[in-house]
């Protein structure tokens, strides 16, 4: 029988390390691990999926950024990545996040200010304007309307040269938890799900770097969940997407490695580093017990982290640098992938430049100042941790087996049945009405809030959207629609409703083919909810 420790040597030998030395502040060398089998890089994956850790890659700093138009955008992209950040993050604004165009009438005041506005490709072009799509990942977060805008993306990559098999990075496209969670649907839940399906068959054959769904429990937690909610809620949505996919024909170890996670980092620093752990050890179980996955890539879960917008404030909004390092901290000692950390001005608007770079260099304190990134999993063995990490385990399969209850064996089906009848809004509700009393009550102090509350003069510089982004915006729409050849847009969303009827195709090809011709975000929305239908959340009472 093969020795964990010999076998976790060898693995941790084959690696390429970064330059050291490991040691701590004051010249003391460490070991990369302490403690007992299973060792980082060992199934269930619990202490970390890769045996040297952050000692052979830190996380990506992927730092959120999007506001106005797309040129104003891009100027933040450049300056995040001038100052070290080592990824995009895109954030839409709202009429974006719900497929309508700027000129829509539901977009009228709302254009440009909770992100970028993209209506067109030629706003993709602009958004990555003179930035080698070849050499960075880049994360979209946007999901009813996610396939368009990967549309667009590949588009953009193919004007400059850069072949969709080298694209890299992730679109969020995790539309279960938008009726579960964040609200942000077009389409009703089973034509949705196909969109998913026709996604990930079209990047497992033609992109092999990118991720075509990353299941999100950042926007679960911000809408109130607890840790063991969001923990269970997002990896059941994990679990249904994969049902969908074999049910799709997909095999499981062609699709598998290329899901990623989303994660909350709250403020109760030991139940957030629970919570990560427990993630990596449910999903490599379920992935090999219940889905056959044969691969360990399959079983690795990757995920990014953001901390928890919904926890600053705007009362002393400069202590929230102080919650958002914490967080931060217990997104790395959980082992995560990328991290985003919040800006202090969040609370009251979009960042500005100086507070966004601030947030960037939270992170790379953490990296380089705090010396945790020399241990592997540091907290492994420490007996608070384990029960943490085992009770998280618990709680979440408690909630698996009531879906598979509902779902009749099947996980996507209790999904469906759970957004039908109300379980996922209830026990949100439920627990964000807990955690308000607490918090009223002063039984919960949240410092600035409740208690300590002296010493916020609230001047402070913020970054304002005003009216003439809008009217850019829609000056640059029409003049698009002016230019572009209307009779080749027409026959392209044609072709498109034609193959929106036929559920044996995929909708990849032609939806990419429609925005080169400058089909609007809008008009291919319209165009499939003449197919499809539109979503209307059901009353629960």
């Amino acid at each position: 029988m093969s020795d964990p420790r010999e076998e976790w040597q060898q693995a941790y030998d084959a690696t390429t390390l970064r330059e050291g030395p490991f040691d701590t502040m004051s010249g003391v060398p460490v070991d990369a691990v302490y403690g007992n089998a299973p060792y980082p890089g060992q199934y269930p994956y619990t202490r970390g999926l890769f045996a040297a850790g952050y000692r052979s890659r830190l996380w990506t700093m992927r730092m959120f950024a999007g506001f106005g138009t797309a040129e104003d955008t891009n100027a933040r992209f450049k300056e995040l990545l001038r100052a070290g950040g080592g990824g995009l993050s895109t954030a839409f604004d709202m009429p974006t996040l719900m497929g309508r165009d700027s000129d829509h009438e539901w977009a009228l005041g709302e254009v440009g200010h909770c992100g970028v506005a993209v209506d067109t490709l030629a706003d993709m072009e602009d958004l990555f304007a003179d930035i080698n799509l070849g050499s960075v990942s880049t994360s979209m977060t946007i999901n009813g309307p996610a396939i368009m805008i990967m549309a667009m993306y590949i588009a953009v990559g193919e004007k400059t040269g850069v072949d969709r098999s080298a694209l890299a990075g992730t679109i969020q496209n995790d539309i279960l938890k938008e009726y579960q969670a964040q609200k942000e649907y077009i389409f009703p839940p089973r034509p949705s799900m196909r969109l998913i399906t026709d996604m990930m068959k079209f990047t497992s054959a033609e992109m092999p770097k990118w991720h075509p769904v990353s299941i999100s429990g950042y926007h679960i937690r911000e809408a109130g969940s607890t840790a063991a909610q969001e923990l269970a809620f997002t990896l059941s949505n994990g679990f249904a997407y994969v049902e969908a996919a074999l049910a799709a024909g997909l095999d499981i170890d062609d699709f598998a490695p290329r899901l990623s996670f989303f994660f909350n980092s709250h403020s109760d620093f030991f139940e957030e580093i629970g919570k990560f752990r427990a993630a990596r050890r449910i999903w490599a179980r379920w992935m090999k017990e219940r889905y056959g996955a044969t691969s360990e890539r399959s079983m690795r879960l990757k995920f990014h982290t953001q901390t928890a917008g919904v926890s600053l404030t705007a009362q002393q909004a400069e202590i929230n640098i102080g919650r958002v390092a914490i967080q931060a901290l217990a997104g790395a000692l959980g082992g995560t992938q990328s991290l985003h950390t919040d800006a202090y001005d969040e609370a009251m608007a979009l960042p500005t430049e100086d507070a966004a770079r601030i947030a960037l260099r939270t992170q790379q304190i953490v990296a380089h100042e705090t010396g945790v990134t020399n241990v592997v999993d540091p907290l492994g063995g420490a007996p608070y941790v384990e029960w943490m990490t085992d009770e998280m385990e618990r709680q979440a399969e408690e909630i698996f087996a009531h879906l598979l209850d509902i779902g009749n064996d099947s996980i996507l089906e209790g999904a469906y049945a759970g957004i039908d009848n109300g379980y996922y809004m209830g026990e949100i509700a439920d627990a964000a009405y807990r955690f308000e009393r607490e918090v009223n009550s002063g039984q919960r102090i949240i410092v600035g809030v409740n208690d300590f509350t002296e010493g916020d003069d609230g001047q402070r510089n913020l970054l304002r959207i005003g009216a003439e982004v809008e009217e850019y915006q829609l000056k640059r729409l029409a003049d698009v629609k002016q230019r572009r050849n209307s009779d080749a847009v027409t026959a392209s969303l044609t072709r498109l409703a034609s193959e929106a009827a036929d559920p044996e195709v995929n909708l990849m090809p032609t939806m990419i083919e429609a925005v080169k011709e400058f089909a609007t975000e809008g008009e291919i929305v319209a165009t499939l909810e003449g197919v499809f239908g539109t979503y209307v959340e059901k009353a629960v009472i």
